[in-house]
């Protein structure tokens, strides 16, 4: 049975493009992905999972090119023991049963945490992008990006294409499509959105199509530095942002100093303004991944099983777009023990 859409007459879809560093392969990563979303929904909205289950749900994998470029730049990785911290880290997370206890409460007892990376992105981070250094900057603690921002060789472009496909063949079929995007993967989505609104080589294969929410977990995309080098950035205020966005839903980990800059309403507020966007809505949370003993708050399985994930993918399924649009008290302000995330 196919899950139909209200709107347009296609179905619903789900596409996910992950992020930077090394990957294991498209299958370990897509399985173990899969399971933390489908986890999260299962926990909090079991009335819905049969029709959860329904969804065609794809990967935009690019984890093989990351790997070569990381290897040839003298970097090492163990895909086995990468998959096996993984599956510790879903486990761990599945045993989190109650939504009060991804509240801050829980999170402030996390190995290892700290909010030093994320304090010196938000002071080192615009100082650098004010003087043309956001790449060196970056490249020190994502060298693959760095390569992907500077559009060295051919990686930058083999990343779209890989993204772009996927995008065109979802939206070319007429799918009403929840685009998920973690980490540095909102970047290359953006890249790839903006060149299916404007650049003539591609945006015919999808004419006037849209997608229905795009989720960015974990973005860098309110880093000043980063938004002057995406797609479209030079461009005049009619060619500067994607049009082919109805909604977006920005997810936002304390102490990810990926998203240092948590809120993207603010950024791209010109796009709701000129009416490009529905809707730019931003939550933050707490991620309570564990990796290899300490807290990782940009654990893509630690956003793919949060609470708050699984409501907007929820509310997504059961169409009611004004519980995914409209933002949401923090935390703190939603229980007086801070414990509600």
């Amino acid at each position: 049975m196919t899950i139909e859409s209200h709107d347009n007459g296609g179905r619903r879809s789900v596409l996910i493009v992950h992020g930077r560093s090394f990957k294991p392969s498209e299958e370990y990563l897509a399985e173990l992905s899969l399971a933390a979303l489908r986890a999260g929904v299962a926990r909090d909205f079991p009335e819905i999972i049969e029709t959860y289950d329904q969804l065609p749900i794809e990967f935009a994998y690019y984890g093989d090119l990351t790997n070569r470029v990381l290897a040839d730049a003298g970097r090492r990785y163990d895909e086995t023991l990468d998959v096996g911290d993984r599956r510790n880290a879903l486990g761990a997370l599945r045993e989190i049963q109650a939504r009060k206890r991804f509240g801050i409460r829980q999170y402030d007892r996390l190995p290892g945490k700290s909010a030093l990376p994320e304090f010196i992105a938000d002071v080192c981070m615009p100082m650098f992008a004010r003087v043309g250094l956001t790449v060196p900057m970056v490249s020190l603690v994502a060298k693959d990006f760095a390569i992907y921002l500077q559009g060295r060789g051919s990686y930058a472009d083999d990343v779209r294409a890989r993204v772009r496909d996927k995008v065109v063949e979802s939206l070319a079929r007429g799918d009403q499509l929840l685009l998920i995007t973690h980490g540095t993967g909102a970047a290359v989505a953006w890249d790839v959105l903006w060149q299916l609104s404007h650049d003539e080589e591609h945006r015919y294969h999808v004419e006037d199509r849209k997608v229905d929410l795009w989720l960015t977990l974990g973005a860098p995309l309110g880093d000043g530095g980063i938004r002057k080098r995406l797609a479209g950035a030079k461009r005049t205020a009619d060619e500067r942002f994607p049009t082919n966005v109805i909604s977006w839903c920005n997810v936002s980990a304390e102490d990810d100093y990926t998203c240092h800059d948590k809120t993207l309403a603010d950024d791209f507020k010109r796009m709701m303004r000129d009416r490009i966007v529905s809707a730019v809505t931003d939550h933050k949370v707490y991620n309570h991944a564990i990796r290899y003993g300490r807290s990782n708050p940009h654990s893509s399985i630690g956003y793919y099983i949060h609470p708050r994930v699984s409501k907007v993918i929820a509310d997504w399924i059961r169409h009611d777009a004004t519980a995914v649009t409209e933002p949401t008290p923090t935390p703190a302000q939603d229980a007086p023990d801070q414990d509600e995330g």
